[in-house]
């Protein structure tokens, strides 16, 4: 793989997978029986979150550093993240020796930048941005043309694309024959251009399905549109995938050789990553959890034999999972939040709690504002229900009594001041 490339072969890829034969651990595919259940067909795991660093953009940022030559490597290399494609290039800067500053979001979490620290030694330098991620690539963009030094792009590149299309040479082994479809999360593309690529060299006959989180579908707005565009507005709750334009090179290659692209809703992300955890015993990022949650409710058609979901990544701050149980409740229907106005007198709260809530039916949130010389006093409580359809009878009771409610949708400006 010498030289500079413009385009992705199968050939390329294979070279790549020799390069990080001695490095990239060859990640498990395990059977989840609880998806196979619901999908009816059998599906499996492919654990990149098991890979060194804990995702797979190790690879790409491997290959593509490997791949400099002497000059670019005493110049060193820049690159601008606040998670896996930071920790995949300050891991290759230690194995390679080359020196390396990586430019950060002034929002990236502490735990976030000791180990990127950590991980690189004395072969990187992180630096901190006042701004977001988009602030912290156009400093780091500059900072390498006026340095004279190599950008390591985390997947618009051709030696990134096709050390993330590894992924697929360790698979060809793993596959079982009947493979019908493979899953595979989508950001700004590299990681599913490179699996795509050779795929459908080697198996043409498996179905790609990429996956995106319905904040950032940036690739299949690019589809629609005929070329990237960029999105107006992009929701980093799945942050590994939160890209608001996808690469023009990978764009190429997905509109040329994958099957489809699903879009699925971050609070079916978030029920995905609490039953990964629970089920599994899988610790999943958001974007690792994209390609099960799509098997289980998103597929394009129905599959006609195995169904092999990659989990991309596994770095999760444990602080994020009230959010995400906050989030899938509101998805399935679980959690509803309401305004509801109490007669300030004894035995009010009682009286909710006696003649509106019924069996199993938990208050999770309740906030009252006592208001001098009035009557009355507003609450905003959050109710928890066990099962979905429990929501029309506590809806039918509110209206029943003699209180004031309002139920507050969560897609409003309201909902997200008071919650």
């Amino acid at each position: 793989m010498g030289g500079m490339m413009n385009t992705v072969s199968a050939k390329d890829i294979e070279v790549a997978a020799g390069v990080l034969a001695k490095v990239a651990s060859k990640t498990p595919l395990q059977k989840s029986e609880r998806l196979s259940s619901e999908v009816g067909r059998p599906v499996y795991l492919k654990r990149e979150d098991l890979q060194i660093c804990r995702s797979f953009k190790v690879r790409g940022a491997y290959v593509r550093m490997a791949a400099m030559d002497e000059d670019e490597r005493k110049a060193g290399v820049v690159c601008a993240s606040a998670g896996n494609h930071a920790q995949g290039v300050a891991y290759a800067c230690s194995k390679l020796g080359i020196k390396g500053t990586i430019f950060l979001p002034a929002s990236t979490p502490r735990q976030k930048r000791k180990r990127i620290a950590t991980i690189g030694g004395k072969w990187v330098e992180p630096v901190i941005v006042a701004g977001d991620f988009d602030e912290a690539n156009r400093v780091a963009a500059a900072a390498a043309k006026e340095g004279g030094k190599v950008y390591v792009h985390p997947y618009d590149d051709p030696y990134t694309i096709a050390g993330q299309g590894s992924i697929a040479v360790d698979l060809d082994s793993q596959l079982p024959a009947d493979t019908d479809m493979v899953l595979i999360p989508v950001g700004g593309g590299g990681l599913i251009a490179g699996m795509a690529t050779w795929l459908k060299a080697h198996r043409p006959g498996i179905r790609i399905v990429g996956v995106e989180s319905a904040g950032a579908a940036s690739m299949k707005a690019a589809l629609q549109a005929g070329n990237p565009v960029s999105l107006d507005r992009v929701d980093s709750f799945v942050d590994g995938t939160a890209v608001g334009r996808a690469g023009d090179l990978t764009y190429q290659i997905v509109r040329e050789l994958v099957d489809d692209i699903v879009v699925v809703p971050e609070g079916a992300v978030c029920t995905e990553m609490l039953d990964l955890y629970h089920s599994e015993g899988v610790i999943a990022e958001p974007a690792g959890a994209l390609a099960s949650a799509a098997a289980r409710n998103f597929l394009p058609q129905i599959p006609n034999g195995s169904v092999i979901c990659l989990v991309s990544g596994g770095n999760n701050d444990l602080s994020r999972y009230a959010e995400v149980t906050e989030r899938s409740g509101r998805y399935e229907g679980l959690r509803h939040y309401f305004l509801v106005t109490f007669n300030q007198e004894p035995g009010a709260l009682r009286s909710f709690l006696n003649d509106v809530l019924s069996d199993g039916e938990d208050i999770i949130y309740f906030q009252y504002t006592k208001k001098n010389n009035r009557d009355t006093g507003p609450a905003l409580v959050g109710i928890e229900l066990p099962d979905s359809t429990d929501i029309k009878g506590l809806r039918r009771r509110m209206a029943a009594s003699p209180l004031q409610v309002q139920e507050i949708d969560p897609s409003s400006q309201i909902f997200k001041i008071l919650v």
